[in-house]
């Protein structure tokens, strides 16, 4: 786990050396009717603004979202397409859950057409007749095309939204503004949904049932002579595409993406006032976005906070770098946002450096730390910091980690280890043999003293004849029984002191002894050697 610690100073940089304004916080959208609604910036996902976007409520036909969204993955899919040429014929339950004041298409049972133009019936004029047959096909029934639906839904993370029919007529549909803009956000990003989603006039050729039809949408931002076009003029000149949606207990709903200049918003309210609810003499779905896109235009705009390779914080110092050089920190990624203009020129940043990693040499694009922007109540990031330039070690130091890295090393360390071993072994041994020779010594000075002893005793008994307390000896007997070293024989003296005596040929000793001898005098003789 790398360990870092965030600087006790942490790093507050701002563009113009400006602080946050009391007046750009307190910037604030327009009072609308809206019960919930969401902007959100599409080319960054980020949320501008909002009011109670987490609250569940029914998105009325802004479901059938969610039905072209699955209604062009099918289309799109690798295992067994379906193609938008294909000739679809509706069944028998394309008008369940309809009365007759259903928005329809006047789609029979038993009509054909291509599956392209029951999508735009259900895109452009928001068909729920439509829906149904697009559902039927795709899963085979309504109710297995809903649990789709659900499934689609869980996949997308959105936890508050619940689908129980493909068009949207039943009350017990719920999500959320929030989750209702990712929906439409992952629609967007397929070509064919996109296209239904900003078209305003389509025409439905002559089929089996039905003469030709054209189709006008119900979006009165894109369509002059939309059907709410009756109310008053909608037109937003810098609309892109529009859904509608409306029953009397949802309200009057509205999922749209307007564009201008740069800026490309996307906006979602639900449960605004209208004609059919009695609280209004208009739609003030269209009123409440129209509004809020002017506000978003007027006082937002896309601002640069980070730029890639841009210098970030004070250098570093580096432990054994060569001639004391310094990390300079830089950011790898940029960073646009679309922020109030009063916000222009202030962030607040926080600098995290991994210490660890401060030691040369250091490779160039090597990352020390991290970054955090702050701009106004939002923090973006982390954004790694890398040093660009390569950090060489001192030379000194170089050899220096090389001899540490070698006696160190976990080898060095074994067979040093292993040499002492060997070394006091063998200082051991050399001990315990010198005393065990000292001691052989000893025995062996010992032994021959008893030796040399044992010998003059036998010289003097064999010169005086007697065992040296006036008794004659037997001169030859057994073989004298000599005391030998235990660890060492010399086998010269023994040799010459027991063996040799025993072989040297002896008179034979009488059988008996007189009684009371008398000692000869040996008659000496000039020139003669005494007898042995």
């Amino acid at each position: 786990m790398k360990k870092f610690r965030t600087l006790s100073f942490l790093i507050l940089i701002c563009l113009l050396l400006s602080i946050v304004s009391p007046a750009a916080l307190a910037l604030e959208p327009p009072e609308v009717t809206a019960r919930s609604w969401i902007i959100i910036d599409m080319n960054t996902g980020e949320v501008i603004a909002e009011h109670n976007a987490d609250e569940p409520r029914s998105p009325a036909s802004l479901t059938k979202i969610m039905t072209g969204l699955l209604a062009v993955e099918a289309v799109e899919a690798e295992a067994d397409p379906l193609t938008m040429e294909e000739i679809v014929t509706a069944g028998y339950d394309c008008q369940t859950g309809m009365d007759s004041s259903s928005s329809n298409a006047s789609i029979v049972a038993g009509e054909k057409m291509s599956f392209q133009d029951f999508f735009y019936c259900a895109m452009v004029v928001s068909a729920n007749d439509a829906c149904n047959v697009i559902a039927s096909h795709i899963s085979g029934s309504i109710g297995g095309f809903v649990e789709k639906m659900n499934a689609r839904a869980a996949e997308l993370g959105l936890k508050d939204t619940r689908f129980v029919d493909p068009n949207g007529l039943s009350y017990d549909n719920i999500t959320t503004a929030r989750e209702l803009s990712v929906l439409l956000q992952e629609a967007l990003k397929h070509e064919a949904f996109a296209e239904a989603f900003s078209t305003s006039y389509y025409t439905v050729p002559k089929t089996n049932y039905n003469d030709e039809r054209n189709l006008k949408s119900t979006d009165a931002l894109t369509t002059p002579d939309s059907y709410y076009s009756q109310y008053g003029d909608y037109s937003y000149q810098y609309a892109v595409g529009a859904k509608t949606g409306f029953t009397r207990r949802a309200g009057y709903c509205l999922a749209s993406v307007a564009e201008k200049d740069d800026m490309k918003v996307m906006i979602v309210v639900l449960g605004c006032p209208g004609p059919l609810t009695a609280d209004s003499a208009e739609p003030e779905s269209f009123n409440d976005t129209i509004a809020l896109y002017d506000w978003a235009f007027e006082n937002f705009s896309y601002q640069t906070v980070l730029t890639a390779g841009e210098t970030i914080g004070d250098p570093l110092p580096v432990n054994q770098a060569e001639g004391d050089a310094m990390a300079k920190l830089q950011c790898t990624d940029s960073l646009t946002l679309l922020l109030p203009k009063e916000l222009e020129g202030s962030r607040h940043l926080t600098i995290s450096i991994y210490e660890d990693r401060l030691n040369a040499p250091i490779a160039a694009n090597t990352v020390l730390g991290s970054l955090m922007v702050k701009i106004g109540e939002k923090e973006y990031g982390p954004f790694d910091l890398i040093t660009k330039s390569e950090i060489k070690i001192a030379k000194t130091e170089i050899m220096q980690d090389k001899v540490n890295e070698f006696v160190f090393s976990r080898e060095v360390l074994i067979t040093g280890i292993v040499l002492l071993i060997i070394i006091l072994l063998y200082i051991t041994l050399v001990i315990r043999y010198r005393a065990l020779h000292r001691k052989h010594l000893r025995e062996k000075r010992r032994a021959e003293k008893r030796r040399e002893a044992a010998r003059r005793q036998r010289q003097l008994q064999n010169e005086s004849g007697t065992d040296g307390l006036g008794e004659p000896t037997q001169r030859f007997t057994a073989i004298h029984t000599v005391e030998r070293d235990a660890d060492a024989i010399d086998l010269g003296r023994f040799f010459d002191e027991v063996i040799a005596p025993e072989q040297k040929p002896e008179a034979s000793a009488p059988e008996s002894e007189p009684e009371d001898p008398a000692p000869a005098e040996p008659a000496e003789k000039p020139g003669q050697p005494e007898e042995q």
